[in-house]
C-alpha cells in the first residue's frame, strides 16, 4: 500500500453498503512493515476511527491485553519471531470479542482456510488500495457490532434466566411454607407446581413432578370439576370439597381462580388454594347439635310447666291436693331448666377461661359428706342408696371449693339418675400415693364400649330404651373432665351394660410438711 494519502474519492469510499458510515471504533494493526502501519493509520484515522499501531505480534498481544475491547486488528501472516497464525492461536484468550483481519502478500487458499480455522474473519492481500481496505474494514466492524450485540443479548438472557429461576426458587419457597395447599395448573389443564401440603389430595404424588393432565394426578371428582369450571368460564370459585367420606369430617374449602394475560384476556391457567376447614366444620356441628339438645331440652320443660298452668288456669283440678302434685311437677321441670342454664354458663367460662377460683387446701370427705347430703332427696325419689368409705387421714387437696363440689355433684347425680330402683352408689376417698383416689361406684343401667369412647364430649348422651325417662344436657362429664384436666388429675371410667359403672378420679395432695422438713 502506498505511503501516500489517498485521494478524496478514496477516502470516501468508507460507508457501507447501506449508506451509513460506522462508528468510531478502536483498530488495532500489527505489521512489520511501518508504510502498511502509516497508511492504514491514516486511512482509518480519516474515517473517524481511533487507530493503535504494533510492529510484531508480541507487541500486539501486549496492546490487546492493555485494551481488550478493541473492536478490530490487523494482523500481517508473516512477521518477524512470532507469526500471524500463532498469533491468532494465542489471542482468543486475551481479546475474545475482536474481530480479525489477516493482511499477507501471500495470498493463498489454503492460507486464508488454515487462518479462518484458527479465528480469522477475513483477510486481505497485499498490495492494497484504500477502498479495498475500507470495504474489509467496515464489514468486519459490522460483524464485530453483530458478534457483540450477540453476546450482549446472551449475557442478558441468561442474566434474566437467573433473575426469573432466583425468582421462581422464592415463589416455590414460599408456595412450600405455606399451610395451605397450592394447586398451579397452566392452560391446558395440566398441574405444573404444587407444595407439600397438597400431598392430600393428589393421586400419584411421584407423578405430580411434572406436567401430567388432572385427571392423572387429583383423586378428587369435584376438585377437578372445580378447576375445569373456572378454565371455562374464566371466573372465581368457592366451594366446600369433603377429602374422602362426609362422615370423617375431613373438609377442604376450595379457593380457584384464573390466571389471563392482561394484553388479551387468554387463560394462562389456574391457582387453586385449599385450606382445612375440619375444625370449622367440627365447630358447626357442634353448634347444630347444641341448638337440637337446646331446643329439646327447654321445649320440653317448658310445654309440660305451660300444661300445667293452663289446666290450673281452666279450673280443670279443682282437688287442692292434685293441684299440688302438679305444682310440684312444674317445679321439677323448671328446675331442670336451671340445672341445663347453670351447666352453659359453666362450660362458656370454662371456655372463655374466665372462672374464678378461690384455690386453697379443701377436705375430701367433707366435700363428699356436703354432695352426699345434697343428693338425699333425689336418691330418695329414686329409692337408691347411697353410702361414703372414705378414709378420714386423707391428704387435703389444692382446689376450688365449689368446683370440687360441682365436679363430685355431677359425678353422684348421674350415678343416682341413671341407676335401678332399689340401686346403691358407693363413694369412697383413699390416698393413692401423691393423689387422693374418689371413685364413684353405683350398679345401675351401665355405659356401652361406643358410648364409653365419647363420654366426655359435649352434649353426649348414651341413647338407649331404658334412658328415655332420665333428663340431663350432656355437659355434666364435659364439666368434670375439665376441672380435672386444670388441676393436673386423671379420670378413668369401667362401665359394663345392665352390671354398673365406676368413675374413679386421681387429685394431686398437699402434703404437710413436719417440723424436721421446714
Amino acid at each position: 500500500m502506498a505511503e501516500t494519502p489517498p485521494t478524496t474519492g478514496a477516502a470516501t469510499s468508507g460507508p457501507t453498503e447501506d449508506g451509513e458510515r460506522p462508528a468510531q471504533q478502536t483498530i488495532l494493526v500489527i505489521d512489520d512493515e511501518p508504510g502498511i502501519r502509516r497508511g492504514c493509520r491514516r486511512v482509518l484515522q480519516a474515517e473517524g476511527h481511533n487507530v493503535l499501531l504494533a510492529e510484531t505480534a508480541e507487541e500486539g498481544l501486549a496492546t490487546l491485553a492493555a485494551q481488550p475491547h478493541t473492536m478490530l486488528a490487523l494482523v500481517d501472516l508473516k512477521m518477524p519471531g512470532m507469526g500471524g497464525l500463532e498469533f491468532l492461536d494465542r489471542v482468543r484468550d486475551v481479546a475474545p470479542e475482536t474481530v480479525f483481519v489477516v493482511i499477507t502478500a501471500y495470498a493463498t487458499l489454503e492460507t486464508a482456510i488454515e487462518a479462518t480455522k484458527r479465528g480469522a474473519y477475513d483477510f486481505l492481500a497485499k498490495p492494497f488500495t484504500p477502498d479495498e481496505l475500507l470495504r474489509v474494514v467496515n464489514k468486519s466492524l459490522e460483524r464485530g457490532q453483530l458478534f457483540r450485540d450477540r453476546n450482549r443479548l446472551q449475557a442478558e438472557r441468561e442474566r434474566r434466566l437467573l433473575e426469573l429461576a432466583t425468582e421462581k426458587g422464592r415463589l416455590r419457597t414460599v408456595i412450600n411454607c405455606m399451610a395451605d395447599a397450592v394447586l398451579v395448573c397452566n392452560a391446558e389443564e395440566e398441574l405444573v407446581l404444587h407444595n407439600p401440603a397438597a400431598l392430600r389430595v393428589l393421586r400419584d404424588p411421584d407423578a405430580a413432578q411434572e406436567a401430567h393432565p388432572l385427571e392423572q394426578v387429583i383423586r378428587l371428582p369435584q376438585l377437578l370439576a372445580a378447576i375445569r369450571e373456572v378454565s371455562r368460564n374464566h371466573r372465581r370459585l368457592s366451594q366446600e370439597i369433603p377429602l374422602s367420606d362426609p362422615a370423617a369430617d375431613d373438609w377442604v374449602l376450595a379457593s380457584v381462580a384464573p390466571v389471563l394475560d392482561d394484553s388479551s384476556q387468554q387463560l394462562l391457567g389456574t391457582v387453586t388454594v385449599l385450606r382445612d376447614i375440619t375444625k370449622l366444620k367440627r365447630v358447626e356441628q357442634v353448634k347444630a347439635q347444641f341448638v337440637n339438645m337446646v331446643a329439646h331440652e327447654l321445649r320440653a320443660p317448658l310445654a309440660a310447666v305451660d300444661g300445667y298452668i293452663t289446666v290450673m288456669l281452666e279450673g280443670l283440678t279443682p282437688d287442692p291436693e292434685k293441684q299440688k302434685q302438679i305444682l310440684g311437677r312444674s317445679h321439677e321441670r323448671l328446675q331442670a331448666l336451671l340445672d341445663l342454664v347453670d351447666d352453659l354458663l359453666n362450660v362458656a367460662r370454662i371456655e372463655a377461661r374466665a372462672v374464678r377460683r378461690d384455690i386453697a387446701a379443701q377436705s375430701v370427705p367433707q366435700i363428699v359428706d356436703e354432695v352426699v347430703e345434697l343428693m338425699h332427696p333425689l336418691a330418695a325419689q329414686k329409692q337408691v342408696e347411697i353410702r361414703t368409705e372414705l378414709d378420714p387421714d386423707l391428704p387435703t387437696v389444692e382446689a376450688d371449693r365449689e368446683e370440687l363440689i360441682r365436679l363430685l355433684n355431677n359425678l353422684v347425680s348421674n350415678a343416682v339418675k341413671y341407676n335401678r330402683e332399689h340401686g346403691q352408689v358407693i363413694v369412697k376417698a383413699t390416698q393413692d400415693g401423691p393423689y387422693v383416689k374418689i371413685a364413684v361406684q353405683d350398679n345401675g343401667l351401665g355405659i356401652s364400649e361406643k358410648g364409653r369412647r365419647r363420654l366426655f364430649k359435649e352434649f353426649f348422651r348414651e341413647k338407649t330404651p331404658a334412658t328415655t325417662h332420665v333428663t340431663g344436657t350432656g355437659l355434666g362429664l364435659s364439666i368434670v373432665k375439665r376441672i380435672v384436666d386444670f388441676y393436673h388429675g386423671r379420670i378413668e371410667v369401667d362401665s359394663e351394660l345392665d352390671k354398673g359403672s365406676t368413675f374413679t378420679v386421681w387429685l394431686p395432695c398437699k402434703f404437710e410438711q413436719t417440723k424436721d422438713e421446714q
